[in-house]
C-alpha cells in the first residue's frame, strides 16, 4: 500500500529577512525555525532544507542498508549512518556525503561495503537525489 507524509511551511517576508515554520503534519513531532541565515550561514538552533534532506538520507539508506543485510543472512546489530549535505549559496545542493559504520556479526568489510554501496544506489531517498553527487565512506565498528 502507497503512503503519503505532509508537511508544511508558513514562511514571512522576503528571502534574506524573512522567517519561516516547517511543521510535520503526518507524525506531529513538531514544528521547526527556518530562515535563510540558518541555511546559508549558522544553524543557530533553526533547520533548513538540506539539514531535513539529510536526515531523510540518513534514515532512509540505514533502512536500505539493514535489509539488505538480513535478507543475506547477516542482520546488523547496529548502524550509525551520517548524512552532510552541502549547499552552496547561488548553486544550490552540491553533494551528499553518506558514512556509516555498523556491528554485523559474520560479515567481513569487504561484504559490509558492498552491502552499503548497494544500500546507496537502491534506497528510495537516494533514487529521489539522482541529481546530485552522493559518496559514500563505509566501515565496520
Amino acid at each position: 500500500m502507497a503512503t503519503t507524509r505532509q508537511a508544511h511551511t508558513v514562511w514571512e517576508g522576503n528571502l534574506i529577512e524573512g522567517k519561516g515554520v516547517v511543521t510535520f503534519d503526518s507524525s506531529g513531532i513538531g514544528e521547526y525555525d527556518v530562515s535563510w541565515p540558518s541555511r546559508s550561514e549558522a544553524a543557530n538552533g533553526k533547520t533548513s532544507p538540506e539539514e531535513l534532506i539529510a536526515a531523510a538520507h540518513s534514515s532512509c539508506f540505514s533502512m536500505a542498508l539493514s535489509h539488505g543485510l538480513a535478507g543475506a543472512g547477516t542482520p546488523p546489530t547496529k548502524l550509525e549512518t551520517k548524512a552532510d549535505v552541502t549547499f552552496q549559496p547561488g548553486t544550490g545542493i552540491t553533494g551528499i556525503h553518506l558514512s556509516v559504520v555498523g556491528e554485523v556479526p559474520g560479515l567481513d568489510e569487504a561484504a559490509f561495503v558492498k552491502a552499503a554501496e548497494d544500500a546507496k544506489a537502491n534506497c528510495p531517498v537516494s533514487q529521489a537525489l539522482t541529481g546530485t553527487t552522493i559518496t559514500l565512506s563505509a566501515s565496520l565498528a
